[in-house]
């Protein structure tokens, strides 16, 4: 098999997404990476991540982008996580990142990039593959950013799917205003 080959499996278990680094992994050289895009077999989207154009998107492609370019230590945040996962009525403009660490790369207009030191690695899991907050620290962290009725809304929502428990919701109703 070859590299465009290698490269579509990595790419068909991240959401259609490979990045330079996930290719050096699998033994694909940098610069035959920069020829597969050449070639139209990946599409770059800056910073050395590519989707293979092989994989179909997803709903998920985006976000895993998002988080690529973002660089090492990102993930996604507040209604980032609820948009993965479906839960609540969102829609947002731009995927929300955040990172504990100093990005200093131009990213793309739909990206929005925030440092979030307050973030423990305990907050943080995988949905999907893609690093993001854990759906009670999103919930946490958008308390004070909406109207209560609909925040609450969230919550319920957030149990009935199994996504918290329901001492999670009580402490989360907890938190003051």
């Amino acid at each position: 098999m070859g590299y465009r080959h290698d490269l579509w499996e990595v790419a068909a278990s991240r959401n259609g997404v490979v990045t330079v680094s996930d290719a050096e992994d699998v033994g694909t050289p940098a610069v035959e990476v920069r020829k597969l895009a050449a070639r139209g077999a990946l599409r770059a989207y800056g910073q050395g991540v590519y989707t293979h154009r092989d994989v179909p998107t997803t709903a998920l492609t985006e976000p895993t982008v998002a988080v690529a370019l973002a660089g090492e230590g990102a993930f996604l945040h507040r209604e980032a996580v609820f948009d993965l996962l479906g839960v609540g009525h969102f829609n947002p403009k731009k995927v929300r990142v955040g990172t504990r660490r100093r990005v200093r790369r131009a990213l793309p207009e739909w990206v929005a990039l925030e440092n979030r030191f307050d973030v423990p690695d305990s907050d943080i899991t995988r949905y999907e593959g893609i690093p993001a907050t854990t759906i009670l620290r999103a919930l946490r962290d958008m308390k004070q950013r909406m109207p209560r009725e609909r925040w609450e809304v969230l919550v319920e929502e957030a149990m009935r799917r199994d996504l918290i428990g329901d001492h999670d919701a009580v402490v989360l109703k907890e938190i003051p205003e």
